[in-house]
């Protein structure tokens, strides 16, 4: 399972409706290292300025590499992530988190960062398996 979800929220699913909020909070609780990693970069971001803030180091382990993958393969999760932070969400190999500001000007970068030749320039050997 890939969150902890409470009974209450769980409840909440089966009635309708969830608070966007409260599912926010349980991917924060469930998902640490992946919040973290995007909650740093967001930081950067607003500090640095730029078009985008990114993370080049892997994971220290399997568990917090799981936790990237599991939160930004979801589109339930990514796009709550989006959304609570206000950036667009960019993932490269399995750790290459990057965070781009909703702002058009930006549309280039983050189409160079996402496309094939993107994908191809960041390849390396000692990423092979992860």
């Amino acid at each position: 399972m890939s969150l902890d979800v409470s009974p209450a929220l769980l409840e909440q699913a089966e009635r309708g409706e969830v608070d966007e909020a409260a599912f926010v909070d349980c991917v924060r609780t469930s998902l640490p290292y992946a919040w973290g990693m995007i909650s740093s970069l967001v930081a950067q971001l607003k500090v640095d300025g730029g078009e985008f803030a990114d993370n080049q180091t892997p994971p220290p382990d399997e568990q917090a590499r799981g936790q990237l993958l599991r939160a930004l393969a979801s589109d339930a999760i990514r796009g709550s992530l989006e959304r609570h932070f206000g950036v667009r969400l960019a993932f490269q190999n399995c750790h290459r988190v990057a965070v781009f500001p909703l702002d058009p000007v930006v549309d280039d970068r983050l189409a160079r960062f996402t496309s094939i030749r993107g994908q191809l320039l960041n390849q390396s050997p000692e990423l092979r398996d992860c």
